[in-house]
């Protein structure tokens, strides 16, 4: 290797270490993490690959709020609902964004002249069209396993793009909102689906 290239990996290298970013040598093999005690390595194995949130890569610009703690909590009880059910992490992801979008992860009551028809929930369900009645569309899991009935219905929703697999359960007048959501829906389940 030439002094000079050697020079200029070393230097990046030690401004990324001297970041906060952890940069190894030049090897085909994976770094091992800064901190790589067994309670660090077991907690990054516990997260689930990013492939599997999102396998087709966000689309379009990115939308995200910061959440209180009934949203999360919200967000928790979605992600548990779906494992319970025994769905991928990505039903989980299509799930929490499906809801960001429908009541940005809160249980809506009835909202009076404001309110989309009769829809409720984390997902506005409607108990006319039946989905169930007020008092299950507001419980999170019921109402996250009902849209996720509807969504194991959608033929390659595993496939899919998260707004279109969204789309053909909820049937929205803004078919192309869910995507905005992706990002921080996958963000949620890689920090919930161990915890």
């Amino acid at each position: 290797m030439n002094t000079i290239f050697r020079k200029s990996v070393l230097g990046v290298a030690g401004l990324a270490f001297a970041g906060g970013v952890f940069a190894g040598p030049l090897t085909a093999h994976a770094a091992t993490p800064v901190d790589a005690t067994p309670a660090a390595v077991a907690v990054q194995a516990d997260k689930p690959d990013t492939s599997k949130l999102i396998p087709h890569g966000v689309q379009g610009a990115q939308s995200r709020i910061t959440l209180n703690d009934e949203q999360t909590a919200n967000a928790k009880a979605i992600i548990a609902a779906t494992k319970k059910a025994g769905l991928p992490e990505r039903a989980a992801v299509i799930s929490v964004a499906t809801s960001l979008q429908e009541s940005k992860l809160e249980n809506l009551g009835h909202l009076g002249d404001r309110n989309d028809h009769d829809s409720l929930g984390l997902f506005q369900q409607r108990p006319s069209s039946g989905w169930g009645t007020p008092e299950q569309i507001t419980d999170p899991e019921y109402s996250t396993m009902a849209f996720q009935k509807g969504l194991k219905q959608v033929d390659g929703w595993q496939d899919m793009p998260l707004t279109e697999a969204a789309q053909t359960v909820q049937v929205s007048a803004y078919p192309d909102a869910y995507a905005q959501w992706e990002q921080q829906a996958a963000d949620l389940v890689a920090q919930h689906w161990n915890s």
